[in-house]
């Protein structure tokens, strides 16, 4: 059935590529009779009194046309009739011109050795009194029709094309520089008509007042606002791949005047442009366009990276691939947002073989799977375990040695940790303990924990558990550097911890939570109006995470650049602006309260006296004593036995005695409201 079809598709294509060629030569041989026809002023007989349609025209047709016929075959001139027409560009035509030039050469050619045959032979001269330059008018002629007829074919198509369901929606479009045309160019291909174009708007003085396919450019980027309003815009389309965090900040922030605005113009009244919200979207960045993500045509809703966008994280890739190339790679929590992000980008380096260790089944399939598909010269192995099972994480490091080892594993909800405490100590310390202890036994090159800024002055458990991981870890480096120095041997595993905060996307955190909510038509729900979180993109965590592993010295904890803290309340906002809606509005917001264990704001940062600024800008190493052997030990056997409580109170005073600088949330009126109450006193006043 398929080879009948093949068939006939084949045989399809043939006569439409017949018709083309016979349609062309048609307009191909008119041409050449406009051209004899304007040389003698539209007379059929020469000033000579010779008839030129029967002794010129039809003499000299066939040889035109067969040259011509000739030129179009060798260079597919004949291809891309009929429904390919509509898409006719400036490509086809240079093609045209090119393949009418050669035609004209060897017209000229034609004749000439036709009249000098004919005099030698004959003596006689068969063309005597022909002007040449009828051939250069049959040039012109030719490439007239010819290209005329295919852009009257895509100009049809893109006139007679159905309107959208919806209506033509009125485009505005930042940035009149390439990616534009581009857009520009699949607008007007799209099989409805969706949208129409009223202007560009472009900082570049040397581009006011042009034209970029037929639309104006209306004025600089600082214009939006009243440009919106006095064109009635609906939606709002940033095409500028190349712009910087800075840049992308400053539209993304005139694009929210816009909207609010056009909120309080309109009131209650819906319609992008007519008093309701304007959409925005926007194109991929340059670098998803050159790390083939996307293309500059490509149309899509604005995200939130876009809204707290950051620049391109610069990586020493050298280094990063000597660690990584040819190595065995093991991933802890492979089937997380950090982990599973983590695997994509090590896969780039080309590892002897990647191993994927998580306990949650589904994940590590799909992360497998993806994988495989994405990079399928990297060899990868699947494996389903606790971290917390000391007999199972023996068998997968034992089985596969790795050399190096990314920890990423966690119980990170600090709400939940608060219930579940037991767990959290299970999970947190003694999972970082069994794969630690393992990466010791079986010679693991480098150890690679992922932390968090909830480590630092915790008020929550799970602060206070990665706290221990971290005091844990850096206990064995400590112990390995004391007995190589000792012993005078191989230092053994290197290890190091990476602390960074909340990361946009991630599964479970707050954006995704955001847009379920905006989604379902609210409520948006925020903890509290103040809340303040540090953000950092899915991708610049883990490059950042493979720099600071090629930076580590044994023990050291590195703590990442998050930028400013973003508060979450205008991260909502932001969200709901930019999906076309307006807050209180179309969306409401409610305050739920702090949640137990959380904090106004984190605690992270890469300056002050106790950090040390590494060669990497975004990467700075926290300065702190490793705890000694015997207060570990003493922390590891009070902790073991909570690995199964469920009594906060007990939890947490053990936790205190080893994190003193902790400060745990408390209940309404407890010690934590007072100190969110202090912490909101201390903060700008951003609303």
């Amino acid at each position: 059935m398929d080879g009948v079809r093949e068939r006939a598709e084949v045989r399809r294509a043939g006569v439409q590529a017949g018709g083309t060629l016979a349609l062309q030569m048609v307009l191909l041989g008119v041409g050449f009779w406009l051209a004899l026809a304007v040389r003698f002023d539209f007379g059929f007989v020469t000033l000579a009194g010779r008839h030129w349609v029967a002794e010129w025209f039809w003499p000299l047709l066939p040889m035109v046309l067969g040259i011509k016929l000739c030129i179009w075959l060798a260079m597919g001139l004949h291809r891309g009739g009929g429904r390919a027409w509509r898409y006719v560009g400036l490509g086809d035509m240079i093609n045209l011109l090119a393949g009418s030039q050669v035609a004209l050469g060897l017209v000229f050619a034609g004749f000439y050795f036709w009249q000098t045959v004919s005099v030698w032979k004959f003596g006689v001269a068969p063309f005597e009194g022909l002007p040449e330059t009828v051939f250069l008018l049959d040039w012109l002629f030719g490439v007239l029709l010819v290209g005329g007829v295919r852009m009257v074919a895509r100009l049809v198509y893109e006139e007679s094309r159905p309107i959208a369901a919806g209506g033509l929606v009125r485009l505005l479009i930042i940035g009149a520089g390439d990616a534009a045309e581009a857009v520009l160019r699949e607008i007007s291909r799209m099989p409805e008509q969706r949208y129409r174009a009223v202007g560009l708007l472009d900082d570049d003085p040397a581009k006011q007042r042009m034209k970029i396919q037929g639309v104006p450019v209306l004025g600089p980027v600082s214009t939006l606002p009243s440009v919106c309003s006095e064109y009635q815009v609906g939606e709002i389309l940033i095409a500028w791949p190349s712009a910087s965090n800075s840049q992308m900040q400053r539209i993304v922030s005139l694009c929210r005047a816009t909207q609010m605005a056009s909120g309080l113009r309109g009131g209650e009244a819906g319609g992008g442009g007519a008093g309701g919200a304007i959409r925005f979207r926007t194109i991929p960045s340059m670098q998803d366009i050159l790390a083939g993500k996307g293309q500059a045509n490509q149309i899509r809703d604005i995200s939130v990276n876009d809204v707290l966008g950051r620049d391109a994280v610069e990586t020493d890739l050298a280094a990063v691939g000597a660690m990584i190339h040819g190595q065995v790679v093991l991933v802890s929590g492979a089937g997380g947002s950090i982990g599973s992000e983590l695997c994509r980008t090590i896969c780039r380096f080309e590892p002897e073989l990647l191993v994927l260790l998580d306990k949650a089944e589904n994940a590590v399939f799909e992360i497998e799977r993806e994988l495989r598909k994405s990079f399928p010269m990297v060899k990868v192995a699947a494996a389903i375990g606790d971290i917390s099972d000391a007999i199972r994480v023996d068998q997968v490091v034992g089985e596969y040695l790795p050399s190096v080892v990314f920890h990423a594993a966690a119980h990170k909800h600090v709400p939940l940790a608060e219930t579940n405490c037991g767990e959290a100590i299970r999970n947190n310390v003694f999972g970082t303990k069994m794969l630690a202890d393992a990466a010791v036994s079986n010679g693991v090159k480098n150890f690679v924990m992922i932390s968090t800024d909830k480590a630092v002055n915790p008020s929550s458990i799970m602060g206070a558990t990665k706290r221990c991981a971290e005091i844990y870890i850096q206990s064995l480096a400590r112990r390995a550097q004391n007995a190589a120095a000792a012993g005078g041997g191989a230092v053994g595993t290197n290890f190091i911890t990476v602390r960074f905060g909340n990361v946009l996307g991630s599964n479970g955190s707050v954006v995704p939570i955001f847009k379920q909510q905006i989604a379902a038509g609210g409520p948006v729900t925020v903890t509290h109006p103040e809340m303040r979180r540090y953000f950092m993109t899915i991708p610049e965590a883990s490059q950042l995470v493979l720099q600071a592993a090629v930076l580590g010295q044994r023990g050291e904890i590195f703590v990442l650049d998050m930028g400013q803290p973003v508060r979450i309340l205008d991260l909502a906002r932001d969200l709901i602006i930019l999906s076309g809606l307006r807050p209180e509005v179309d969306i409401p917001i409610v305050f739920t309260g702090l949640r137990p264990g959380e904090k106004l704001y984190e605690e992270l940062s890469i300056r002050g006296e106790n950090m040390q600024q590494t060669r990497h800008a975004k990467i700075a190493i926290w300065k702190s004593e490793p705890a000694t052997t015997a207060y570990v030990q003493k922390m590891i056997d009070d902790l073991e036995p909570l690995q199964h409580c469920q009594e906060r109170v007990r939890v947490l005073r053990v936790l205190q005695r080893y994190v003193p600088e902790m400060r745990p949330w408390q209940a309404e009126g407890g010690a934590e409201t007072r100190n969110a109450k202090q912490e909101t006193r201390n903060l700008p006043n951003e609303g």
